[in-house]
C-alpha cells in the first residue's frame, strides 16, 4: 500500500472505532490478527478485541479520538492519540496512547498500543 493508502485506512479504521461500528473494525483487522497492550503485556485475539471494544461503546458512547501525530510506515502505521470521553459519573477521562500498527494486504495483522496506565486506571470499575 502506498503512504496515502495506509492513511486513509487509519482513518477509516479509527472512524469505525469512534463511530462504535464493530464489524468495521473487525473487518480492519485479518482474522488471525494480535493486539497487545502494555498495561498487561497479554496478547489479544481479534474476538477478544472486539469484546472490548464492545464494552467501550456502551461505558464511553462518547468517545473521540485526538490524534497528535500519524505517520505511515513501509508496514503499517504509527498513531499517537489521546481518547477523549466522559465517564458514566459525568466525570472528564483523557487516556494518551500510540500504536504501531503493522499490516499486510490492506489489513492490520498486529496492533502494539502503549496506553498511560495511570489514566486507565479509571476505568478500573465502571
Amino acid at each position: 500500500m502506498q503512504s496515502n493508502e495506509v492513511l486513509a485506512f487509519a482513518e477509516r479504521f479509527v472512524d469505525a472505532i469512534e463511530g462504535g461500528d464493530v464489524e468495521a473494525v473487525r473487518a480492519c483487522y485479518a482474522p488471525d490478527a494480535r493486539i497487545w497492550h502494555n498495561n498487561d503485556g497479554l496478547e489479544q485475539t481479534v474476538d477478544q478485541n472486539i469484546k472490548v471494544l464492545n464494552w467501550f461503546v456502551r461505558k464511553l458512547p462518547d468517545r473521540k479520538y485526538r490524534i497528535v501525530r500519524r505517520e505511515a510506515l513501509p508496514d503499517g502505521f504509527l498513531q499517537q492519540h489521546v481518547l477523549e470521553a466522559t465517564l458514566p459519573d459525568g466525570r472528564p477521562f483523557r487516556m494518551s496512547a500510540c500504536c504501531v500498527i503493522r499490516m499486510q494486504d490492506g489489513v492490520i495483522t498486529r496492533l502494539d498500543e502503549y496506553i498511560d496506565s495511570a489514566e486507565a486506571a479509571l476505568l478500573n470499575g465502571i
